[in-house]
């Protein structure tokens, strides 16, 4: 009798702790964001299909088009292999300001910034659930180059991103 008892409390114990890592609703971020929140929603968001080239970093938040990771063509092997199922994608940014950004992503998914050949370790990052619009937000140290901004792992065909100078 023991025993199952034992695995229940331990099966309770992960269950709990797995929780613990994921922080549930839009007041667990770790800073503000509403900014990043409202241009996520944003009803004007600009489509772009993977791969696309912008000349300079986006005013507002963009709703980038993914695929299946096989089809992406992604510059630069992720850091972090993406899952069967999954959709990837990228988009080439040809100049940028240096200066500390924020890149906020509408839903769970992993990112690789992609600045002179070398992927960059965000400074910072947050995520929480059930925080409509939002899933995860990073800060990024940019200097004034061209990146690529990959997107991979995530579950659906789509992804609205913000890249905004951090405040």
């Amino acid at each position: 009798m023991r025993i199952p008892i034992f695995l229940a409390a331990l099966t309770l114990g992960a269950t709990s702790a797995l929780a613990a890592e994921e922080p549930s609703g839009c007041d667990k971020f770790k800073w503000p964001i509403e900014r990043e929140r409202a241009a996520l929603t944003a009803p004007d968001r600009a489509k772009l299909v993977s791969g696309s080239e912008q000349a300079a970093l986006p005013s507002s938040a963009i709703t980038l088009g993914l695929v299946a990771p096989s089809e992406a063509k992604l510059p630069t092997p992720p850091e972090r292999a993406p899952k069967d199922g999954t959709f990837a994608g990228f988009t080439d940014i040809k100049t940028t300001k240096a200066g500390l950004y924020t890149i906020s992503l509408s839903a769970g998914a992993w990112v690789d910034v992609v600045q002179d050949g070398h992927v960059l370790k965000p400074m910072a990052f947050s995520g929480a659930t059930d925080c409509d619009g939002i899933r995860k937000t990073m800060k990024y140290e940019l200097s004034a180059q061209p990146l690529v901004l990959q997107v991979s792992g995530a579950r659906d065909n789509f992804i609205s991103i913000a890249i905004l100078p951090s405040e």
